[in-house]
């Protein structure tokens, strides 16, 4: 089937944002007097949306908040660095509008908030170039579960397997490829302990956005 669309995560794959992440995390439950556990994103029981993180966390520190006050303070504890700092990766900002100079759609799909996934991708200049988002913070199952890639191919008005998903976690690659889209994995250092089941799953398993390149016009997408 033609390749029609190229769908991107946004955390890891196509900003560089992982580490801020893991300092969240850190600081808000060291704030509770909790110390963060070296599995701890290791056994979720569900998909990791942001809702369902949310949810992960109150059962397993037993905190108070709602699930809506958890994430609206992780929200408001890196709201000012998608604003102003967080980066794209190397590469990103030219093959964007490459890809849609070659006619084809891009989407999103982030277990990610809305609101921070358009506040990082407007700083960068970069959020005109999608036409479909799909986000975690919408009542769906995260990642490894297949909804949130399913939600953006509708958006595009696609089949799945029409579209390429370009991921950096291992639960984004199983995300993706239960939505029975082809998959290529994108390096980031945050998910190394992962990387060896990564390569085996994605159809290539790519150090940098060149490769990534190379990837697509091995499978026919000219760009």
């Amino acid at each position: 089937m033609k390749i029609k669309a190229i769908i991107f995560d946004l955390d890891g794959t196509l900003i560089d944002s992982m580490g801020l992440w893991r300092e969240v995390d850190e600081e808000f439950l060291c704030s509770r007097g909790i110390t963060v556990p070296e599995d701890l994103f290791d056994n979720m029981p569900s998909g990791n949306s942001f809702i369902q993180t949310a949810q992960y966390f109150r059962d397993r520190f037993a905190l108070k908040e709602t699930n809506s006050q958890i994430m609206q303070i992780w929200t408001d504890m890196v709201a000012k660095h998608y604003a102003s700092s967080v980066p794209l990766k190397d590469g990103v900002a030219k093959l964007l509008p490459q890809i849609k100079a070659a006619g084809l759609k891009l989407g999103l799909a982030t277990s990610n908030s809305y609101e921070l996934a358009r506040s990082a991708l407007t700083f960068n200049d970069v959020w005109d170039c999608f036409d479909a988002v799909s986000t975690g913070d919408a009542d769906v199952l995260g990642k490894p579960y297949p909804d949130i890639f399913l939600n953006c191919a509708r958006g595009l008005q696609l089949n799945p397997a029409e579209c390429i998903a370009i991921e950096d976690t291992l639960t984004g690659v199983q995300s993706a490829q239960a939505a029975g889209m082809m998959t290529l994995a994108i390096y980031d250092e945050d998910s190394k302990k992962h990387h060896d089941e990564i390569g085996r799953l994605a159809h290539a398993f790519c150090l940098d956005y060149r490769e990534i390149i190379r990837e697509l016009r091995k499978l026919r997408v000219e760009i």
